[in-house]
Parts: C-alpha cells; structure tokens; sequence
C-alpha cells in the first residue's frame, strides 16, 4: 500500500466527477461496486448504476449554475484482508457562476479499495454527513 497511490488515486477520482466525466469517473469502480449514501433508499449496485447517479449530478449542477469541487482531506488507509479501507473527509464547494463559492456538505467517506490489473478501483463507498444523523 502506497500513500501516494491512493492521493493521486483520489485526485483522479474527483477531478472526473467534478469535470462532468460520469461514465470515467464510474470507471473508477469495480463492476460489482456498492455505494451508499444518505441521500438514497437503497445502496447503488453495478457501474451502470453508479454512472447514472453521476449523470443525474452532472446535470442538476449544470441546471442549477453551478460547480462543485470535492475536497478530499485527512484520508487514513489500512490494509485488509480484503482490500484497502481508506476513510477521508469529504467537503464540497459550490460555487455559483458570478457567485462566491460555498461549503456545500461535509461528509464522511468510508472506502474498500481494490487493486484490479494494477489499478485502485472503488468495491465499496459508504458516505454519512456531518449534517444528519449517523445510521
């Protein structure tokens, strides 16, 4: 396990997102990732799922004017039986346009990390936000 590795790793992952790039950025997950939010009645299965979330994201901030940066901080990462479990702050910026940027949410992201043909890939995602509740 590099430190390295999973920085840049990172940096990819949310520089897709936040560039519009969903299906890239989906790419990024193992084909059987789960990813599970507060904002979903159920956990996300499957790449094509992930996508569309990502799609339907990319979308709503192009209607509503604005862009959003996520910032991930203070990731720690453990080797594990099965994978790498890495666990990171989560702030995102919006800003909107001719406006000043905002915190939007702070989150908590709670990852499994594969390698799958030398690359970190996403097997699991669970987000909470620092704004409701913990499950």
């Amino acid at each position: 396990m590099n430190s390295t590795d999973i920085q840049q790793f990172y940096a990819r992952h949310m520089q897709l997102l936040d560039g519009g790039a969903a299906e890239a950025w989906a790419g990024t997950f193992t084909p059987d990732a789960v990813f599970a939010a507060p904002s979903m009645t159920e956990p996300v299965r499957g790449r094509d799922g992930i996508a569309a979330g990502a799609r339907a994201a990319v979308e709503g901030r192009a209607a509503a004017g604005e862009t959003h940066r996520h910032w991930v901080t203070m990731t720690t990462a453990r080797s594990t039986g099965a994978g790498i479990e890495a666990v990171s702050y989560v702030q995102i910026l919006a800003t909107p346009r001719g406006g000043a940027p905002r915190v939007h949410l702070s989150c908590v992201m709670r990852d499994r990390l594969v390698r799958q043909d030398g690359e970190l890939l996403v097997a699991e995602r669970h987000i909470t936000r620092d704004d409701r509740p913990a499950d």
